[in-house]
């Protein structure tokens, strides 16, 4: 492992180096690509050298104890050598984890997929409800949101929404929030007060660049149509919604936030490029049934991984076996504390196919 973390080191002070060149300011794309590079490898640097100072303390403490007289000092030096032997084991798993392989999507931006599935009316309702989770979580985040398209069923219920999150590493945030999400609650619609099951599903899909998935546009069609619900002045009394049909997949996507069919259209492209790119890693990943064991959960959008409970106040993650009974927080967006032990979890997982 420290023979790896050596290597680097010494690339990340390459980086370091050939950034001070005036040269390289000049040419614009090799810089940022050099500075992303350098920050990506900054927190194993940093660690690595904690950990060396850990390491520096212990040595020159033991030496310091043989040496000293003074029951006072003797007792100092003897609590710094316990906190650097006790920091020591932590900066290791820390470094395990940080080697690990990143997950070459986790700095990108996201859409975001949400379905009402079985359920009727509360199935639309609580769909909405995520979609505001969501949009909260991002708000959290200082992300921006940037809506697709929407088709509500009139009563505050969505049937299906798609919107993008665009902040530095949303992906990595959200890629095990897909899957199938249930809810047990009275729905408004009850008037007998009986609890009831629904469910929706959530996409997450990482946006992808035009030369990582090549569309060829004999194989789309696109029609135009009038948007509907709400919209501003030119978005209702206009043709500028757009539906794209890709023949190849059947795959269909419809886009009416923005006024212009232009707009629209490049929107449909760029959720159908992230459609095509989650239909091509899912087909590596049944490729490859070990990496998919060695995954917190699969990301198939059948598996059920949450469930919200109203009437205990409660949200399990299924997965993990994870269980807050915070459910007003966690609706609001607060929801921090299931994404950390997801990927602690996921970052467990791996590190012991390493062992």
């Amino acid at each position: 492992m420290f023979d790896r973390i050596e290597d680097i080191i010494r690339k990340f002070e390459d980086i370091t180096m050939e950034l001070n060149e005036p040269t390289v300011a000049a040419d614009q794309e090799r810089f940022r690509k050099l500075m992303k590079e350098q920050k990506n490898l900054e927190p194993l640097v940093e660690c690595y050298s904690e950990y060396k100072k850990c390491n520096d303390t212990i040595e020159e403490s033991l030496q310091m104890l043989d040496e000293e007289s003074d029951p006072d000092m003797k007792e100092m030096l003897k609590e710094e050598l316990q906190a650097a032997k006790d920091r020591i084991p932590e900066l290791e798993n820390q470094l395990k984890i940080l080697l690990l392989p990143k997950d070459p999507n986790d700095d990108k931006n996201v859409i975001v997929e949400i379905r009402a599935g079985v359920g009727g009316d509360e199935a639309a309702l609580f769909a909405a409800d995520m979609y505001r989770l969501y949009t909260r979580y991002a708000e959290r985040q200082n992300w921006r949101v940037e809506t697709m398209s929407v088709e509500d069923i009139g009563i505050g219920g969505i049937k299906t929404v798609s919107f993008m999150i665009k902040g530095n590493g949303a992906y990595s945030r959200l890629k095990f929030e897909s899957g199938v999400h249930r809810v047990q609650r009275i729905p408004a619609t009850e008037s007998g007060g009986r609890i009831h099951t629904s469910a929706i599903t959530v996409a997450i899909m990482p946006e992808v660049e035009d030369v990582e998935v090549e569309i060829d546009m004999n194989d789309c069609k696109f029609d135009v149509f009038r948007a509907s619900g709400n919209g501003g002045q030119c978005v209702n009394t206009t043709d500028s919604a757009v539906r794209l049909t890709h023949f190849p997949t059947g795959i269909v996507i419809s886009c009416q936030d923005e006024k212009s069919q232009q707009q629209n259209k490049a929107k449909a492209l760029r959720v159908l490029r992230a459609k095509l790119y989650e239909l091509e890693q899912e087909r590596q990943h049944n490729d490859e049934a070990a990496l998919r064991r060695s995954q917190v959960g699969s990301g198939d959008r059948s598996e059920k991984i949450r469930t919200y409970n109203f009437h205990q106040g409660r949200v399990t993650d299924h997965r993990i076996g994870l269980t807050l009974y915070k459910i007003d927080q966690i609706m609001d967006g607060d929801i921090d504390e299931i994404i950390d032990s997801l990927i602690a979890a996921d970052q467990a997982e791996k590190l012991s196919k390493m062992e």
